[in-house]
């Protein structure tokens, strides 16, 4: 297979075209969740360090563009800084975050996250309205000689009705529930005729390419089906069908996570800033749907990766409000400093981390 190549300056453009619109409603969400409650904003800013660019709107909120395009914040009014910590040295006053109630500072933090989910959901369903639900039946009209399915047993003819105890309702079903798990073993349950059947199958490993050279540990067990047809949807359905879709790939990234914690993946299957610059460009070639779908896939990203209960990060907030509303009390000031600083530790530690893979994993 040819690989192919791509000019530097398509990455550049991927990366940003990607990461700055996802960026900037992540924190349009937490802009204006605060500014319904009343709740000022002093900065909103796309990314970090130096300001390039900006302006300061009628409200006093300052709006830039800083040098480093790795993220982004919204600083509230009576924050010491973008990660919410409420500044000792200024007095408080009307509008300030901290004044608003736990419930209102839980949804203005929340809504990054869910501003994410909702762009994913809404690319998700922009396709199942343009082109229909895919339907193939959940039956198996190929198997692969040698493969993990023949050996195991399974015949062309067979309705797979489970995967590990995960309904099957159409032939679609069966790769989210095989790829993500290579060398497991899983028990598929079957009809075959009149008769139930349960076969334990092995799933074999396999490492594939794209045309760009990229490759992948992916789980086969060597069957498929001919017979797809796309059936049209309306746009409660298409909607419908995009939260289920959001669903799989959340439970997807989580799996694959827990997967390299555990050892049963590498730590090279993770990418940083390079690797989505990388996936980024190579997706802009490919056309405006797969780019589409890449950023919604990325934005899913964003969201679990914000919700990971950190301090620095949203998660970190939302868990330090969980235990203010078991406690009836805020954390103290001296606890909540602790655990910023090593929030912001780990948070730069696995910025570090991944970019060194991604360093690795460049040709040069």
């Amino acid at each position: 297979m040819e690989i192919q190549s791509l000019p530097f300056w398509m990455y550049i453009v991927g990366f940003l075209a990607m990461l700055g619109p996802l960026v900037v409603l992540h924190e349009l969400g937490h802009y204006l969740v605060g500014r319904w409650f009343g709740v000022g904003a002093e900065a909103f800013s796309v990314g970090f360090g130096k300001e390039l660019a900006g302006y300061t709107d009628s409200r006093g909120t300052r709006w830039k563009l800083s040098a480093l395009p790795f993220g982004g914040y919204v600083q509230f009014q009576g924050d010491m800084n973008p990660a919410s910590q409420p500044d000792p040295d200024k007095p408080g006053r009307a509008g300030d975050f901290q004044h608003a109630t736990l419930w209102q500072k839980t949804l203005i933090v929340a809504a990054g996250p869910i501003m994410n989910f909702l762009v994913a959901i809404a690319i998700l369903a922009s396709f199942n309205f343009a082109y229909g639900r895919s339907v193939t039946p959940p039956v198996v009209e190929v198997v692969v000689e040698e493969g993990a399915a023949a050996q195991a047993g399974i015949e062309v003819g067979d309705r797979i009705v489970s995967i590990d105890g995960a309904p099957v309702e159409d032939f679609s079903d069966v790769a989210g529930l095989v790829a993500p798990y290579p060398n497991e073993e899983i028990d598929i349950a079957l009809e075959r005729g009149s008769r139930q059947l349960s076969i334990p199958v092995t799933i074999a490993s396999m490492e594939e390419a794209d045309r760009f050279g990229n490759t992948f540990q992916v789980g086969r067990i060597g069957i498929g089906s001919q017979t797809r047809e796309f059936v049209p949807v309306g746009p409660v359905e298409s909607v419908g069908l995009a939260v289920r879709q959001t669903g799989q790939i959340l439970d997807m990234m989580v799996t694959g996570i827990w997967q390299i914690i555990s050892g049963r993946r590498s730590v090279e299957e993770l990418g940083g800033p390079i690797t989505i610059a990388k996936f980024s460009g190579e997706q802009l070639s490919l056309g405006w749907q797969s780019f589409a779908t890449f950023a919604a896939l990325i934005s899913i990203n964003l969201a679990f990766i914000n919700l990971l209960p950190i301090p620095a990060l949203d998660g970190g907030h939302l868990a330090f409000y969980a235990v203010e509303a078991v406690r009836r009390k805020p954390a103290s000031a001296r606890s909540q400093e602790l655990a910023f600083r090593t929030g912001m530790a780990i948070v730069l530690a696995l910025m570090l981390f991944v970019t060194v893979i991604d360093i690795a994993k460049l040709s040069f």
